[in-house]
């Protein structure tokens, strides 16, 4: 059985995790183009690597919810047979236990040296311009996909939906392409598709399925039903 799960800010605002935008388009009090953007970035630096400073240290105070424990369960059964793509930057899902994750998205955890490319783990706040571990310049940014930028790992996500069996969005907006449309490739390739979200997506009308509620509960529920017909 062959699984590929979506997830969006939602599974992670259980945790105490702000969600990308709130109603008035900021993102934590500040506009989204300038602090999730290379021309944001190039115009003020510092801003931006102390709001990922911030973030990163928030995260850090958090815990998976049972969304993200029972993704983990989930895995233990499958292996290789599962994989999580991920809209979130944050770490839940490791610390859960998850293992198979991409963050199509990028990391908090880690930094991107625009010097020479190489992608490490954030040692130091970046706001303080820590140098390189592989090249020493001190040229690290945040290993985030900002808006303009090109998601991870793409590839390895079209081949997991297009042999996938079941895909399932939780948590998510379907407002951010590409991810808001993965459920319309795997539907098409004769994956059976199921949405898991607090309230309807832009994209739910796609799905074979959508249940409403906590994610916290849902998603235990799914995976229990999963876990009883699993051979």
């Amino acid at each position: 059985m062959r699984i590929v799960v979506l997830t969006g800010a939602g599974i992670s605002a259980e945790s105490g995790v702000p969600t990308f935008r709130d109603s008035g388009g900021l993102w934590e009090g500040h506009r989204v183009e300038d602090v999730a953007t290379p021309e944001g970035f190039a115009r003020d630096a510092d801003t931006v690597q102390r709001f990922y400073d911030g973030r990163r240290h928030a995260v850090a105070a958090v815990v998976p919810n049972p969304a993200h424990e029972a993704l983990a369960r989930l895995e233990t059964r499958l292996g290789d047979e599962l994989l999580i793509v991920t809209q979130n930057v944050d770490d839940l899902h490791e610390r859960a236990g998850s293992s198979r994750v991409v963050h199509m998205h990028g990391e908090l955890g880690s930094a991107l040296c625009a010097a020479c490319g190489t992608r490490s783990p954030v040692a130091a706040d970046l706001v303080e311009r820590p140098p390189c571990g592989s090249c020493g310049e001190r040229m690290l940014r945040p290993d985030i996909v900002w808006f303009g930028e090109m998601p991870y790992e793409l590839d390895r996500i079209d081949a997991a939906l297009a042999a996938c069996e079941r895909f399932v969005a939780i948590g998510t907006s379907g407002a951010v392409y590409p991810a808001a449309g993965f459920v319309w490739t795997a539907a098409e390739r004769g994956a059976a598709t199921l949405e898991l979200n607090l309230a309807r997506s832009e994209v739910s009308s796609l799905f074979d399925e959508v249940r409403l509620g906590a994610a916290s509960v849902l998603v235990p529920e799914w995976v229990d039903e999963v876990l009883g017909t699993a051979s």
